[in-house]
């Protein structure tokens, strides 16, 4: 690959434009709350089929493996035919994947509507590389760091549209399906009608000596100079992160008690952090600091965060009654259907001493945890696209949420087993180990880009 030239600074490439940015702002945002509205339901959608355990774990992992395998392919079609006909078709097959997990009725339809949103899921890293062909170098982390205010509103605003929905519909789980649906909809006008066409013909690369697609690129980008080192720590620190948020209702539950509602209102919680992080303090700080020790401090914050959870005493918050959580977790299916809890080996805490502590540890744990979490893509996907000429920012952003694809679909995977055979706090002192090796690592080898 070739390294792009920067171009002379000027003052307007100092202020990110607002304006350039808010069409694929807002597409992104109600894009994601179509997922948004998703995620939670998944496993009691999928319990209602029957589902064990192991196969809600596949059906969860169903949409980052084949992300994994449709991402980097459409990021470098976006190179070649344009950044908004892909995105649009990106978001057919996730309108299609919506509607036919509101018409399913066995779980094979389930994993066809997760497979097929996967394939086509390139909408992330489509609206990504519309970033950067929107920005300056000074002002790309803010522009990146604003999708990922975007993900910190879908995760809060979806949950309680799928309430909504639920509750108007009397449990129907085929209603928040439908809504999603409708959402997608909106994005396919939006990104038609509003969002520009930001990668011109005459910027388009056709030749053959681009970075190419699927897992031999993948291999290939780890070995260019200055890239590898940060398509490693994506992986890494979506492994960490992206696994904490996988599993933290099983710690939740296992040490403190909390159920549903209260790990609802966590997540709302950590989103708050993360939208503060992405929309607003992540350009000031790149400003003030640089993308290279915006990536040193994401990584130290991180690891401190994990390290607190992992050390969160066994106190149960006050209220916590045993008997009771255990009849609302084997009461959580629709009317009719097998109780699915009984086949999950979690076990809870003793009622006999709650307190406050536990849950204060978590809540700060989580305001690190949170921020780490927050600056690191934006920075990662900043430093990356700087390394890279503009004809080639689709491909390798494709690349890299192939990386986050893959961590996404291992996270889980890895942080359950753990959690089962050697208890809650495990995972977590194992990912913050990781990351405080890679911030090491870091020091060493992230180098600034060429000036």
């Amino acid at each position: 690959m070739a390294t792009a030239a920067p171009a002379a600074p000027t003052p307007a490439d100092d202020k990110l434009d607002f304006r350039k940015i808010f069409p694929v702002f807002l597409v992104v945002l109600i894009d994601l709350l179509g997922l948004t509205i998703i995620i939670p339901l998944l496993p009691l959608y999928a319990a209602s089929f029957q589902a064990d355990p192991a196969a809600i774990g596949i059906l969860g992992a169903t949409y980052p493996v084949m992300q994994f395998i449709g991402a980097p392919i459409l990021g470098r079609l976006s190179d070649r035919y344009g950044r908004k006909p892909i995105l649009i078709i990106s978001q057919i097959g996730t309108l299609l994947g919506f509607l036919i997990l509101g018409v399913a009725n066995t779980l094979v339809l389930l994993f066809v509507s997760r497979a097929l949103d996967g394939l086509s899921g390139a909408n992330i890293s489509t609206a990504q590389a519309i970033i950067s062909d929107s920005t300056s170098e000074k002002t790309r982390t803010q522009g990146l760091g604003l999708l990922g205010a975007a993900f910190g509103l879908g995760f809060i605003i979806g949950p309680v549209i799928a309430f909504i929905a639920l509750s108007l519909s009397g449990n129907d789980f085929h209603a928040p399906a439908f809504v999603a649906a409708g959402f997608s909809l909106i994005s396919i006008l939006l990104t038609a009608f509003i969002l520009p066409e930001t990668h011109p013909p005459e910027r388009r690369g056709t030749a053959q000596n681009r970075a190419g697609q699927g897992f031999g690129a993948m291999f290939r980008a780890l070995s260019l100079p200055g890239i590898g080192i940060l398509l490693v720590l994506i992986f890494a620190q979506q492994v960490a992160f992206g696994g904490m948020e996988q599993i933290i209702s099983l710690f939740t539950l296992s040490k403190l008690g909390m159920n549903a509602s209260s790990n609802s209102a966590l997540f709302v919680y950590i989103g708050v952090i993360v939208v503060m992080v992405q929309g607003y303090f992540i350009g000031r700080w790149s400003r003030a600091f640089g993308d290279r020790r915006l990536i040193f401090i994401g990584l130290a914050l991180l690891t401190v965060g994990l390290l607190i959870i992992a050390l969160v005493p066994a106190q149960p918050v006050p209220g916590y009654s045993r008997e009771a959580l255990t009849a609302e977790l084997s009461t959580r299916v629709q009317p009719g259907e097998t109780p699915v809890t009984q086949d999950i080996a979690v076990a809870l805490p003793s009622d006999e001493s709650t307190g406050w502590v536990g849950i204060a540890v978590l809540l700060a744990a989580m305001v690190p945890a949170a921020i780490g979490g927050g600056i690191l893509h934006p920075a990662l996907n900043s430093q990356i696209t700087k390394r890279v000429s503009p004809s080639e920012r689709g491909g390798i952003l494709g690349i890299s949420a192939a990386f986050l694809s893959a961590a996404n679909a291992v996270a889980p995977v890895i942080g359950g087993t753990i959690f089962q055979w050697q208890g809650p706090s495990a995972p977590f002192f194992l990912w913050a180990a990781i990351m405080g090796v890679l911030f090491l690592v870091a020091l060493r080898l992230v180098k600034a880009e060429a000036g």
